[in-house]
Protein backbone atom coordinates (compact mmCIF):
# COMPACT_ATOMS: atom_id res chain seq x y z
CA UNK A 1 0.00 0.00 0.00
CA UNK A 2 2.57 2.24 1.28
CA UNK A 3 4.32 1.73 -2.31
CA UNK A 4 1.71 2.53 -4.62
CA UNK A 5 0.61 5.72 -2.67
CA UNK A 6 4.26 6.76 -2.82
CA UNK A 7 4.15 5.70 -6.36
CA UNK A 8 0.50 7.48 -6.96
CA UNK A 9 2.26 10.73 -5.22
CA UNK A 10 5.18 10.66 -7.57
CA UNK A 11 3.07 10.82 -10.31
CA UNK A 12 1.41 13.69 -8.88
CA UNK A 13 4.46 15.62 -8.01
CA UNK A 14 5.98 15.25 -11.25
CA UNK A 15 2.44 16.60 -12.95
CA UNK A 16 2.62 19.44 -10.33
CA UNK A 17 6.66 20.26 -11.54
CA UNK A 18 5.44 19.87 -14.98
CA UNK A 19 2.50 22.40 -14.93
CA UNK A 20 4.80 24.90 -12.41
CA UNK A 21 7.08 24.56 -15.78
CA UNK A 22 4.89 25.18 -18.50
CA UNK A 23 3.60 28.08 -16.66
CA UNK A 24 6.88 29.96 -15.74
CA UNK A 25 7.81 29.67 -19.43
CA UNK A 26 4.70 31.23 -20.50
CA UNK A 27 5.43 34.21 -18.40
CA UNK A 28 8.96 34.10 -19.06
CA UNK A 29 7.85 34.17 -22.87
CA UNK A 30 4.56 36.70 -22.61
CA UNK A 31 6.38 39.51 -24.17
CA UNK A 32 7.80 37.65 -27.09
CA UNK A 33 4.12 38.81 -29.31
CA UNK A 34 4.94 42.05 -29.07
CA UNK A 35 8.80 41.92 -29.55
CA UNK A 36 7.72 39.71 -32.43
CA UNK A 37 5.35 42.59 -33.92
CA UNK A 38 8.17 44.79 -33.11
CA UNK A 39 10.72 42.76 -35.56
CA UNK A 40 7.79 42.91 -38.42
CA UNK A 41 7.12 46.17 -38.45
CA UNK A 42 11.09 46.82 -38.67
CA UNK A 43 10.87 44.29 -41.70
CA UNK A 44 7.80 46.08 -43.12
CA UNK A 45 9.60 49.48 -43.03
CA UNK A 46 13.49 47.86 -44.46
CA UNK A 47 11.07 47.00 -46.99
CA UNK A 48 9.70 49.87 -48.03
CA UNK A 49 12.88 51.78 -47.79
CA UNK A 50 14.17 49.29 -50.33
CA UNK A 51 11.28 50.04 -52.69
CA UNK A 52 11.59 53.82 -52.37
CA UNK A 53 15.76 53.61 -53.10
CA UNK A 54 14.54 51.10 -55.91
CA UNK A 55 12.08 53.82 -57.57
CA UNK A 56 14.97 56.72 -57.35
CA UNK A 57 16.93 54.73 -58.84
CA UNK A 58 14.49 54.12 -62.21
CA UNK A 59 13.60 57.45 -61.52
CA UNK A 60 17.65 58.36 -61.87
CA UNK A 61 17.91 56.87 -64.88
CA UNK A 62 15.01 58.09 -66.70
CA UNK A 63 16.49 61.54 -65.40
CA UNK A 64 19.90 60.58 -66.94
CA UNK A 65 18.84 60.08 -69.75
CA UNK A 66 16.43 62.99 -70.25
CA UNK A 67 18.92 65.23 -69.08
CA UNK A 68 21.25 64.13 -71.59
CA UNK A 69 19.00 64.94 -74.21
CA UNK A 70 18.81 68.87 -73.09
CA UNK A 71 22.01 69.30 -72.53
CA UNK A 72 22.52 67.60 -76.42
CA UNK A 73 20.17 70.35 -76.96
CA UNK A 74 22.27 73.01 -75.25
CA UNK A 75 25.17 72.41 -76.73
CA UNK A 76 23.69 72.54 -80.19
CA UNK A 77 22.36 75.73 -79.83
CA UNK A 78 25.75 77.25 -78.32
CA UNK A 79 27.70 75.96 -81.48
CA UNK A 80 24.15 77.65 -83.73
CA UNK A 81 25.23 81.24 -81.61
CA UNK A 82 28.54 80.98 -81.76
CA UNK A 83 28.27 80.29 -86.01
CA UNK A 84 25.63 83.58 -85.66
CA UNK A 85 28.21 85.25 -83.66
CA UNK A 86 31.32 84.72 -86.55
CA UNK A 87 28.49 85.40 -89.20
CA UNK A 88 27.56 88.80 -87.67
CA UNK A 89 31.74 89.91 -87.33
CA UNK A 90 32.16 88.84 -91.00
CA UNK A 91 29.15 91.50 -92.29
CA UNK A 92 30.34 93.86 -89.80
CA UNK A 93 33.96 93.80 -91.36
CA UNK A 94 32.52 94.10 -94.91
CA UNK A 95 30.12 97.34 -93.66
CA UNK A 96 32.71 98.81 -92.15
CA UNK A 97 35.08 98.32 -95.23
CA UNK A 98 32.08 99.24 -97.62
CA UNK A 99 31.24 102.24 -95.52
CA UNK A 100 34.41 103.67 -94.20
CA UNK A 101 34.46 107.38 -94.52
CA UNK A 102 30.58 107.90 -94.33
CA UNK A 103 30.32 108.66 -90.59
CA UNK A 104 26.08 108.95 -90.33
CA UNK A 105 25.92 105.44 -92.15
CA UNK A 106 28.89 103.75 -89.63
CA UNK A 107 27.37 105.22 -86.82
CA UNK A 108 23.93 104.25 -87.53
CA UNK A 109 24.89 100.13 -88.58
CA UNK A 110 27.64 100.46 -86.27
CA UNK A 111 24.51 100.98 -83.78
CA UNK A 112 22.40 98.40 -84.95
CA UNK A 113 25.27 96.21 -84.94
CA UNK A 114 25.83 96.54 -81.01
CA UNK A 115 22.35 95.87 -80.65
CA UNK A 116 22.42 92.76 -82.28
CA UNK A 117 25.95 91.95 -80.32
CA UNK A 118 24.04 92.62 -77.34
CA UNK A 119 21.51 90.41 -78.30
CA UNK A 120 24.04 87.31 -78.91
CA UNK A 121 25.93 87.84 -75.66
CA UNK A 122 22.83 87.73 -73.63
CA UNK A 123 21.40 84.54 -75.87
CA UNK A 124 25.07 82.89 -75.22
CA UNK A 125 25.11 83.69 -71.11
CA UNK A 126 21.59 82.50 -71.12
CA UNK A 127 22.74 79.06 -72.46
CA UNK A 128 25.86 79.02 -70.55
CA UNK A 129 23.40 79.47 -66.92
CA UNK A 130 21.17 76.44 -68.24
CA UNK A 131 24.11 74.37 -68.56
CA UNK A 132 24.97 75.06 -65.46
CA UNK A 133 21.81 74.70 -64.06
CA UNK A 134 21.31 70.97 -65.80
CA UNK A 135 25.04 69.77 -64.45
CA UNK A 136 24.34 71.46 -60.73
CA UNK A 137 20.60 68.94 -60.86
CA UNK A 138 22.83 65.91 -61.85
CA UNK A 139 24.65 66.41 -58.97
CA UNK A 140 22.28 66.99 -56.57
CA UNK A 141 20.39 64.00 -57.95
CA UNK A 142 23.26 62.03 -58.04
CA UNK A 143 23.79 62.90 -54.04
CA UNK A 144 20.58 61.82 -53.09
CA UNK A 145 20.96 58.71 -55.24
CA UNK A 146 24.07 57.57 -52.88
CA UNK A 147 22.74 58.73 -49.71
CA UNK A 148 23.01 55.19 -47.49
CA UNK A 149 19.53 53.62 -46.57
CA UNK A 150 20.08 53.69 -42.89
CA UNK A 151 21.54 57.05 -42.85
CA UNK A 152 21.24 57.21 -39.01
CA UNK A 153 18.88 56.75 -36.66
CA UNK A 154 16.62 59.42 -36.02
CA UNK A 155 12.88 59.33 -34.34
CA UNK A 156 13.43 55.86 -33.25
CA UNK A 157 12.86 54.48 -37.21
CA UNK A 158 16.30 54.17 -38.69
CA UNK A 159 16.73 56.59 -41.69
CA UNK A 160 13.96 58.64 -40.56
CA UNK A 161 13.54 62.40 -40.36
CA UNK A 162 14.43 63.88 -37.35
CA UNK A 163 12.24 65.76 -35.21
CA UNK A 164 11.51 69.32 -35.22
CA UNK A 165 14.18 71.04 -33.04
CA UNK A 166 16.12 67.59 -32.67
CA UNK A 167 19.52 69.15 -33.30
CA UNK A 168 19.94 72.34 -31.31
CA UNK A 169 22.93 73.31 -33.31
CA UNK A 170 21.18 73.78 -36.43
CA UNK A 171 21.43 77.09 -37.46
CA UNK A 172 18.70 79.05 -38.91
CA UNK A 173 18.24 78.81 -43.19
CA UNK A 174 19.38 82.06 -44.53
CA UNK A 175 17.43 83.54 -47.52
CA UNK A 176 19.23 82.98 -50.47
CA UNK A 177 19.54 85.49 -53.57
CA UNK A 178 17.27 84.58 -57.16
CA UNK A 179 19.35 83.03 -59.40
CA UNK A 180 22.19 85.60 -61.10
CA UNK A 181 20.27 85.03 -64.92
CA UNK A 182 16.71 86.14 -62.94
CA UNK A 183 18.28 89.15 -61.59
CA UNK A 184 19.98 90.59 -64.26
CA UNK A 185 17.38 89.64 -67.17
CA UNK A 186 15.28 91.66 -64.27
CA UNK A 187 17.59 94.42 -64.35
CA UNK A 188 18.05 94.29 -68.19
CA UNK A 189 14.10 94.72 -68.59
CA UNK A 190 13.92 97.75 -66.07
CA UNK A 191 16.52 99.60 -67.41
CA UNK A 192 15.12 99.23 -71.07
CA UNK A 193 11.90 100.50 -69.19
CA UNK A 194 13.86 103.53 -68.28
CA UNK A 195 13.12 102.28 -64.18
CA UNK A 196 16.94 102.93 -63.94
CA UNK A 197 16.80 102.80 -59.92
CA UNK A 198 14.91 99.82 -59.98
CA UNK A 199 17.50 98.60 -62.27
CA UNK A 200 19.99 99.70 -60.55
CA UNK A 201 19.21 98.21 -57.62
CA UNK A 202 19.14 94.90 -59.42
CA UNK A 203 22.80 94.92 -61.43
CA UNK A 204 23.50 95.71 -57.32
CA UNK A 205 22.85 92.78 -56.18
CA UNK A 206 24.71 90.91 -59.04
CA UNK A 207 27.27 92.25 -58.27
CA UNK A 208 26.80 91.56 -54.58
CA UNK A 209 26.15 87.45 -54.65
CA UNK A 210 27.66 87.11 -57.73
CA UNK A 211 30.50 88.26 -58.36
CA UNK A 212 32.85 85.82 -59.88
CA UNK A 213 29.85 85.19 -62.50
CA UNK A 214 30.11 86.51 -66.21
CA UNK A 215 27.29 88.34 -65.97
CA UNK A 216 29.15 90.79 -63.26
CA UNK A 217 30.77 92.79 -66.03
CA UNK A 218 27.89 93.59 -67.95
CA UNK A 219 25.99 94.35 -64.77
CA UNK A 220 28.49 96.64 -64.03
CA UNK A 221 28.87 98.79 -67.74
CA UNK A 222 24.86 98.79 -66.76
CA UNK A 223 25.28 100.52 -63.87
CA UNK A 224 27.47 102.94 -66.14
CA UNK A 225 25.04 103.08 -68.52
CA UNK A 226 22.60 104.38 -65.69
CA UNK A 227 24.84 106.69 -64.53
CA UNK A 228 25.53 108.22 -68.32
CA UNK A 229 21.57 108.55 -68.77
CA UNK A 230 20.51 110.28 -65.61
CA UNK A 231 24.03 112.66 -66.23
CA UNK A 232 26.08 111.44 -63.69
CA UNK A 233 29.22 111.54 -66.12
CA UNK A 234 31.58 110.66 -62.61
CA UNK A 235 29.99 107.71 -61.75
CA UNK A 236 29.60 106.68 -65.02
CA UNK A 237 33.29 106.61 -66.08
CA UNK A 238 34.14 105.16 -62.93
CA UNK A 239 31.78 101.89 -63.64
CA UNK A 240 33.11 101.97 -66.88
CA UNK A 241 37.05 101.37 -65.33
CA UNK A 242 35.83 99.23 -63.28
CA UNK A 243 34.37 96.82 -66.08
CA UNK A 244 37.96 97.74 -67.47
CA UNK A 245 40.03 96.89 -64.94
CA UNK A 246 38.22 94.30 -63.15
CA UNK A 247 36.44 92.27 -66.18
CA UNK A 248 38.98 92.66 -68.90
CA UNK A 249 38.04 89.34 -70.85
CA UNK A 250 34.03 90.50 -70.89
CA UNK A 251 32.41 91.61 -74.04
CA UNK A 252 31.29 94.63 -72.97
CA UNK A 253 34.83 95.94 -72.78
CA UNK A 254 34.87 97.91 -75.95
CA UNK A 255 31.65 99.49 -74.99
CA UNK A 256 33.18 100.50 -71.72
CA UNK A 257 35.80 101.94 -73.45
CA UNK A 258 33.59 103.96 -75.84
CA UNK A 259 31.68 105.25 -73.71
CA UNK A 260 33.97 106.47 -71.17
CA UNK A 261 35.85 108.53 -73.88
CA UNK A 262 32.38 109.77 -74.62
CA UNK A 263 31.90 110.89 -70.82
CA UNK A 264 34.95 112.04 -70.68
CA UNK A 265 34.34 114.46 -73.40
CA UNK A 266 31.04 115.28 -71.99
CA UNK A 267 32.99 116.87 -68.99
CA UNK A 268 35.24 118.65 -71.27
CA UNK A 269 38.36 116.45 -70.58
CA UNK A 270 39.00 115.95 -74.25
CA UNK A 271 42.68 114.95 -74.11
CA UNK A 272 41.97 111.86 -71.74
CA UNK A 273 38.93 111.19 -73.99
CA UNK A 274 40.78 111.76 -77.62
CA UNK A 275 43.23 109.36 -75.40
CA UNK A 276 40.15 106.01 -75.08
CA UNK A 277 38.89 106.69 -78.25
CA UNK A 278 41.85 106.15 -79.92
CA UNK A 279 42.78 103.01 -77.41
CA UNK A 280 40.13 101.36 -78.43
CA UNK A 281 40.48 101.69 -82.23
CA UNK A 282 43.92 100.08 -81.48
CA UNK A 283 42.64 97.22 -79.35
CA UNK A 284 39.72 96.25 -81.12
CA UNK A 285 39.79 97.76 -85.05
CA UNK A 286 37.09 95.38 -85.89
CA UNK A 287 34.32 95.98 -83.17
CA UNK A 288 31.72 97.87 -84.05
CA UNK A 289 32.48 100.28 -81.50
CA UNK A 290 35.71 101.43 -83.01
CA UNK A 291 33.75 102.51 -86.45
CA UNK A 292 32.13 104.77 -83.69
CA UNK A 293 35.34 105.88 -81.97
CA UNK A 294 36.67 106.55 -85.70
CA UNK A 295 33.53 108.50 -86.30
CA UNK A 296 33.68 110.83 -83.13
CA UNK A 297 37.52 111.48 -83.96
CA UNK A 298 36.98 112.12 -87.40
CA UNK A 299 34.10 114.74 -86.74
CA UNK A 300 36.72 116.02 -84.01
CA UNK A 301 39.14 116.39 -86.73
CA UNK A 302 41.51 114.70 -84.94
CA UNK A 303 43.83 111.91 -85.90
CA UNK A 304 43.39 108.10 -85.66
CA UNK A 305 46.70 107.58 -84.20
CA UNK A 306 48.83 110.09 -81.79
CA UNK A 307 51.47 112.08 -83.78
CA UNK A 308 55.04 111.24 -82.49
CA UNK A 309 56.48 113.80 -80.66
CA UNK A 310 58.96 115.83 -82.95
CA UNK A 311 62.87 114.77 -82.43
CA UNK A 312 64.47 117.49 -80.76
CA UNK A 313 66.11 120.26 -82.29
CA UNK A 314 69.18 120.11 -80.07
CA UNK A 315 71.99 117.71 -81.73
CA UNK A 316 75.45 116.89 -79.81
CA UNK A 317 78.49 118.43 -81.36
Amino acid sequence: MHDGHAHHLGISMRKTLIQLTAVATLVILCPAPRAHAASKEMIQLQQQVQTLQDTLQRLQQSNDERMGVLQHLVEQTADNVNRMSQAMGTLQQAVQAQNEGNGGKVDQLSGQMQSLNDSVDEMKSRIARLDKTLQDIQAQLQNVNSQPAGGGQQNGIPGGPQAPGGNANTAPAQPQAPPVDQLYQGGLRDYNSAKYDVAAGEFGDVLKFYPQDNLAGNAQFYLGEIAYRQGDYKTAIQSYDAVLEQYSGNPKVPAAQLRKGEAELATNQRDAGVRDLRNLVQRYPQSPEAAQARSRLNGMGVRLVAPKPSPSAYKPQ
